[in-house]
């Protein structure tokens, strides 16, 4: 399983690639979520009970020419009937679930008020009888270089939940600037 959880993750990094242009700017990241310390995991599994190690996250984003985004997230293996959140966070993920850093915000605020799905990406979902779930948050807005590398899921929906599992994402904007 080992194998298989490395193999994964390299195709994550692989996979994990932006395409700018015309067209707008698209990224695609996916792994198997691996035990904190696993070599080469882009995807870290914080709670074994509610992300199992070998479950699958898939996370798109497309930003069109207007600065429109849309992030799409899917996984797999969770547990049935489970209502997970996800947010966007500023950092990569790591072995410390902390390391993601804070959510992030179009209009960065200390207001416990900005902590919201318009000024967020919430994904929020409730995994179905299978395991599977997925999200859409869809917003005008584009993302700051360099301000928005992971997707963390959390034990409950909305912002107050403990952090369960993290993939790091290379979410960009659409030209580079903001």
């Amino acid at each position: 399983m080992v194998a298989g959880i490395c193999a994964g993750a390299v195709a994550a990094a692989v996979l994990a690639a932006g395409t700018g242009g015309a067209q707008g700017y698209s990224v695609r990241a996916e792994a198997h979520f691996a035990a904190p310390g696993a070599a080469h995991a882009k995807a870290f599994t914080y709670d074994r009970k509610l992300v199992p190690a070998g479950s699958w996250i898939e996370v798109r984003q497309h930003t069109a020419d207007s600065g429109a985004t849309s992030v799409r997230l899917r996984v797999t293996g969770l547990v049935p009937g489970h209502a997970y959140g996800v947010h966007v966070h500023q950092k990569p993920c790591a072995a410390d679930p902390a390391a993601a850093g804070g959510h992030y915000q179009h209009e960065p605020s200390t207001d416990p008020a900005a902590a919201n799905p318009d000024n967020e990406v919430w994904l929020d979902f409730t995994a179905r009888r299978d395991g599977a779930g997925s999200a859409v948050a869809r917003h005008s807005w584009d993302f700051r270089p360099g301000e928005a590398s992971s997707v963390v899921i959390h034990d409950m929906p909305g912002t107050k939940g403990a952090r369960v599992a993290c993939l790091t994402v290379p979410f960009g904007p659409r030209d580079g600037r903001s």
